[in-house]
């Protein structure tokens, strides 16, 4: 399974692919940050970010994308700008027909370091770790990027098993009791 895993952000938007299956040694096939200025306009920087992703599909042509779930926090700028700069990201993944799963930060945490209060250092030493990689990725948008993309790795399996088995009874249900 191959995942581009997306920190969204207006600044600074990191960008993570990782390969691999869930209880197998995992392999990142690149990382980086799609970077826009922050006194450029919005419609422009938005653009920028869609590039920015429109290329690492390209060129990696993954099979899902994780996006880290926008949460509310207390500044509602900071919040919007990660909102638009996810649903630029959703939007390139439907484009192209490829399944988006969306991740809370703490359900990114918790998968990777085993607790979801985790610190951003805590992440990135795992993700490093994880990878087998010289050091830690950075920035740090970076480092969650992949950590968003080793979650859905390791998470992928149990929620479709989950969603079967949902659909199995919704199916089952609506049928009746047979004669």
């Amino acid at each position: 399974m191959r995942v581009l895993g997306v920190d969204p952000g207006l600044t600074r938007c990191g960008i993570g692919v990782v390969e691999g299956i869930a209880g197998r040694p995992l392999t990142m096939l690149g990382v980086g940050v799609v970077r826009t200025p922050a006194d450029a306009d919005l419609s422009h920087r938005l653009l920028a970010v869609e590039r920015g992703i429109e290329e690492w599909l390209d060129e990696h042509r993954p099979e899902f994308v994780a996006v880290e779930r926008v949460f509310s926090q207390h500044n509602v700028r900071t919040v919007m700008g990660t909102a638009q700069a996810s649903a630029v990201a959703m939007l390139c993944a439907a484009r192209r027909g490829i399944p988006v799963a969306l991740h809370t930060p703490s359900e990114v945490k918790a998968a990777v370091t085993g607790s979801g209060r985790a610190e951003k250092a805590q992440v990135g030493a795992m993700v490093t770790r994880l990878l087998r990689l010289a050091e830690p990725p950075k920035p740090a948008d970076a480092a969650d990027a992949l950590a968003l993309a080793i979650c859905h790795i390791w998470r992928a399996p149990a929620q479709n098993r989950l969603q079967q088995a949902v659909a199995r009874h919704t199916a089952h249900a609506t049928k009746g009791p047979t004669a």
